[in-house]
């Protein structure tokens, strides 16, 4: 067996021309993702290649397969992204493997891809919507899934002690055409019946290259946002959770009247909403107004939201009457696409704006354009617009996403001492924000439960050195500061924990936003 793989030092460059170089924190829940070249250079890349090509060898021995079958590989679009495209290929070519490689895309239409061409593995080279010096990997085996922790682990340990060994036989395709094909099956759906105009913001990453002609194929009248794939990330980036991008969104929504605005992350799986009078809607409360038409549509509906996502699934009359019903699961592609093949749900909904759609509505797998193609015909069957639908849901006072910055190392220990914490104080009858605990989840991280329903989370990021808190009271905006009070004191009696990446006023102190309870 060869050595395990160094941790160089930065300032080391030299070596990084001759050493492969693969920081082990960089093995997460469901995805890879590291620091480029800081934490992995291009060799590193190259054995992670040969690593996955191996792992796949391995997984199709054991379900009984003579071979592992051709693997995807596409690419976001980032300055560093086809060089770490270039490596990984020949990494897997290393290991024997059989590449169709599609070129510039976005998550979903690599998930697409396995189905359309027949390849049971994929390798998504993408950072997602971390900041520009991020690069990451979303991989899967079978469709529709992605690894989760046993495959990440088993991908870490083949990587970093370096025993994956070459295969003969690798050879690689390019497929032009896949971003066409994914174009058309999407464009094979009836189309919108009223003429909705939509503010397109994509933050100059990837799905600027693709939504809006999607969605002026379907009849949409697309007012285009910073959809020029950009390297730099000039304005912010293309993260749909954070303020920047959130605020050009209403602000353009706004100005030139559109009916609603969305806004695409970097890889093209996660959406943010803004109503036609500028408000920002939160993806799992969008979700929750999906789930309601859905569930009138379909009997029996079964839907998972993830842990950060608003409690008012559980209480919606809407969706009861309907017959549909909501269950919570952990944050994470690769765990919720697991759980709606065990449970046969409809679709699920992350907080994060990850939206998931089983067959017959989708394939299994999150696609942000196919939830904004959905929502579109959710609105030309309604005969309300987005606000005043949003409107009709139970009011709520939610936190943004918010993270503190928190080691790898540490982070998982942080979370699961505030879980026993919160666990201790139900137990003996104490109060948050003056109401009991009177439900705890510890799926991932801690989801404490207040006896009106308002509740808490902190939980460890899955793919940054962070921890991730939430908050959503049912009273009012103050009690929502009151929750997060208490979680922050609790948060900050460990050192470790550094700064937030944005505040509860992420969204600015706008009236007509605080009002309706979105900061």
């Amino acid at each position: 067996m060869k050595p395990p793989l160094p941790h160089l030092p930065p300032s080391d460059h030299l070596a990084r021309e001759r050493v492969p170089l693969i920081a082990p924190h960089g093995f997460r829940d469901y995805d890879a993702r590291w620091r480029y070249p800081d934490e992995i250079n291009l060799l590193g890349v190259q054995c992670l290649g040969r690593s996955l090509g191996a792992l796949l060898r391995e997984l199709a021995t054991e379900r009984g397969d003579t071979s592992p079958g051709p693997i995807v590989v596409g690419r976001d679009f980032r300055a560093y992204s086809l060089a770490v495209h270039q490596a990984l290929c020949l990494g897997l070519l290393d290991a024997g493997m059989e590449i169709l490689d599609i070129g510039l895309c976005l998550s979903p239409m690599a998930y697409f891809a396995r189905d359309a061409l027949n390849a049971p593995a994929v390798a998504m080279v993408t950072a997602s919507h971390n900041e520009n010096g991020w690069t990451g990997f979303k991989m899967g085996a079978t469709p529709p899934f992605t690894f989760g922790d046993a495959e990440m682990n088993r991908l870490r340990n083949l990587a970093l002690s370096g025993a994956a060994a070459p295969h003969p036989g690798g050879i690689r395709r390019h497929i032009p055409d896949l971003p066409r094909l994914y174009a058309a099956d999407l464009a094979a759906r009836p189309g919108f019946t009223s003429p909705l105009r939509i503010v397109t913001a994509c933050g100059n990453g990837t799905a600027g290259a693709f939504a809006p002609g999607i969605l002026r194929r379907l009849g949409a009248r697309v007012i285009a946002l910073d959809c020029d794939p950009h390297y730099a990330f000039p304005r912010h980036e293309p993260n749909p959770e954070h303020a920047a991008m959130l605020a050009a969104l209403r602000d353009k929504t706004l100005e030139t009247g559109a009916d609603f605005g969305l806004a695409f992350d970097g890889d093209g799986d996660r959406i943010g909403v803004a109503d036609g009078r500028g408000r920002i809607l939160f993806a799992d409360k969008v979700g929750l107004l999906l789930a309601r038409d859905l569930a009138a549509r379909h009997a029996d509906a079964h839907f998972l939201v993830d842990s950060k996502s608003t409690g008012l699934f559980r209480r919606d009359a809407v969706l009861r009457q309907a017959g549909g019903r909501a269950e919570y699961w952990r944050t994470g592609h690769s765990h919720l696409k697991t759980r709606m093949a065990e449970t046969g749900a409809l679709a699920a909904f992350e907080k994060s704006g990850h939206w998931y759609f089983a067959p017959p509505l989708g394939h299994g797998y999150d696609d942000a354009l196919l939830g904004a193609v959905l929502l579109c015909e959710m609105l030309c069957r309604s005969e309300l617009p987005l606000a005043d639908l949003h409107d009709g849901l139970e009011a709520s006072f939610v936190s943004p996403t918010i993270g503190a910055e928190c080691s790898d190392a540490r982070k998982h220990d942080i979370a699961a001492a505030l879980r026993d914490e919160y666990a201790a104080e139900m137990r003996r009858g104490g109060l948050v924000a003056g109401r009991e605990i009177v439900e705890i989840a510890a799926t991932d991280g801690v989801r404490f439960t207040l006896s009106d329903g308002s509740w808490g989370l902190v939980r460890a990021s899955s793919n940054k050195p962070s921890l991730v808190l939430v908050v959503e009271s049912l009273t009012s905006r103050e009690d929502m500061v009151a929750i997060f009070a208490d979680l922050e004191a609790r948060v900050r009696r460990f050192p470790e924990v550094g700064a937030y990446d944005q505040s509860l006023d992420a969204l600015g102190k706008d009236e007509t936003i605080a009002k309706q309870g979105l900061i």
